[in-house]
């Protein structure tokens, strides 16, 4: 890498860094490039991007942001998992990990919230947006069912009466 590269690539973690909510630091050691795929794939599907860094470039781009306190955890082959969701990076990495022992969860933050393993674990646990999302539009929508089934009952019933009461005019 030639510096203006180095430059460019420090200048497009600085963006990352200032438009991520969450950040989760790996280690990929070992890691065959199948794996990779499959995981970038995986971020791909959930709105969570993930990057293979270069230590000294991240560590520069790094300093006076609000990740500035993660700075230790880039030693090694490391690579980002970042979201502007703060529980899907959580969630994606920690799933992945799970499954292939090769991909070690180092820690994270959310802003100057430094996270350990067990931290980014509960993360995880936690409801993503989208099913925060759809469970608040369920608490508020079902209400409004309710309201319709008892409004249309009468109206029900009563054409419910006038049929029958058709049907025993032309018996009679």
């Amino acid at each position: 890498m030639n510096r203006s590269q180095k430059e460019k690539a420090v200048a497009e973690f600085k963006k990352i860094f200032e438009a991520a909510e969450a950040v989760i630091v790996t280690q990929y050691k070992g890691i065959n490039a199948g794996a990779i795929t499959d995981l970038r794939s995986q971020t791909r599907d959930s709105n969570v991007s993930f990057k293979v860094t270069k230590n000294r470039l991240i560590k520069i781009a790094l300093a006076d942001s609000v990740y500035e306190n993660i700075i230790d955890l880039f030693t090694g082959p490391t690579a980002i998992a970042y979201s502007s969701d703060v529980v899907a990076a959580a969630k994606v990495t920690n799933e992945f990990a799970k499954k292939n022992e090769n991909l070690i969860i180092v820690g994270g933050a959310l802003k100057e919230t430094v996270l350990d393993i067990n931290g980014i674990k509960q993360l995880a646990s936690l409801p993503s947006l989208p099913e925060i999302q759809a469970k608040i539009l369920g608490i508020f929508s079902a209400p409004a069912r309710k309201i319709a089934i008892v409004a249309a009952a009468p109206a029900t019933q009563l054409i419910t009466v006038t049929k029958s009461y058709e049907g025993a005019k032309e018996v009679a």
